[in-house]
């Protein structure tokens, strides 16, 4: 304006300089800002909304059954085109049947097999019967050759004193058979008594507890009439062993024993040994005689001297003369028969 002094352009500059800090000195302080936090959760609150419910309506859409439905449909879907491609791209394998069998061709196939099948086991049941019969057979067989080789001549020596030869007892020169008073007589005649068998008995093959000629006491005697006149070297005793006796012993056996030949007259006796028999050796024992020089004789006599402690009677089971025959004897009444061998 007129009349104002003349400023320089310097001095103007420091009258702003100091005009500017004045009003800078009255301006009141800035407030403080708001928190950020606080400002980014209120833009971000809206976005986050949004995003869950987009998030709920698609997760409500894939627990829909139309969802499901589409789904298993488009599983579907591509099992057949799966499928399809297998069965009819893929080369067919070698043992797969070229033609398909309608139902009564199946029923006529499962009918042959099954008729197959019934001749088969009807079949196997005639193969059964078949190897059944032969099993039979061949035990049977077995069973005969155990048995002959059990009542099989142990001793390998012919046998004289045995009743399919020739061989018998002189009733009139043997002890009496023993009789229990204590069992009635008729149970006796019937065999019931173990004890009642007949001399003849010793001179059978068939040796087993029970079946045995025994006679009173401990002292007895018995003849055998041989096959012909024979020249006697060896005789054999036998007797089961105790451990099959049903007495639990073997007390009725005989201990010790004489052997003489007769003669032909019958009378005249002939020393032949005296012998123990133990029955804790073995149930079949040899014993050599005293024949020397050999003579020929047509009966044998056994004269039993003790046994090995009973004291009612004595068992004589079996007994087997060994020797060289030499003739059929003439003039003898108990068999008649006359020859040579």
């Amino acid at each position: 304006p007129a009349g104002s002094p003349v400023v320089s352009e310097e001095q103007q500059q420091q009258l702003d300089l100091l005009s500017a800090l004045d009003l800078r000195r009255e301006m009141p302080p800035p407030r403080a800002p708001k928190n950020f936090l606080s400002l980014l959760f209120q833009v971000l609150s809206p976005l986050m909304s949004l995003v869950g419910a987009v998030l709920g309506s698609v997760y409500r859409e894939v627990c829909s059954i139309r969802f499901l439905f589409t789904a298993v449909s488009l599983l579907s879907v591509f099992a057949a085109a799966l499928w399809w491609g297998l069965l009819y791209l893929a080369p067919p394998l070698e043992n797969e049947p070229r033609e398909m069998l309608t139902i009564s061709e199946y029923h006529q196939r499962v009918n042959s097999q099954g008729q197959q099948l019934q001749q088969l086991q009807a079949e196997l049941v005639k193969l059964h019967k078949e190897v059944s019969s032969v099993r039979a057979a061949h035990s049977e067989r077995v069973a005969k050759l155990v048995f002959q080789r059990l009542n099989e001549d142990f001793v390998r020596k012919p046998d004289y004193a045995l009743s399919s030869v020739g061989a018998s007892i002189d009733l009139e020169k043997t002890s009496l058979d023993y009789e229990d008073t204590n069992t009635v007589y008729f149970w006796n005649r019937l065999s019931f008594w173990n004890y009642a068998r007949p001399p003849s008995v010793i001179l059978e093959p068939d040796v087993f507890p029970g079946n045995c000629w025994a006679f009173e006491g401990d002292q007895g005697q018995v003849v055998i009439r041989l096959p012909g006149r024979v020249q006697l070297s060896d005789i054999t005793l036998q007797h089961p062993p105790p451990s099959v006796a049903h007495t639990g012993g073997a007390s009725s056996a005989p201990r010790d024993f004489a052997v003489f030949g007769l003669l032909v007259d019958d009378e005249t006796e002939v020393f032949l040994g005296k012998f123990t028999f133990d029955v804790h050796k073995s149930e079949i024992q040899t014993f050599q005689l005293q024949n020397d020089p050999p003579s020929a004789f047509p009966k044998m006599k056994i004269q039993i001297l003790s046994n090995w402690g009973h004291p009612r009677f004595t068992c004589l089971y079996r007994v087997r003369a060994h020797g060289v025959r030499t003739s059929e004897w003439a003039g003898d009444g108990a068999t008649g028969a006359t020859g040579s061998h």
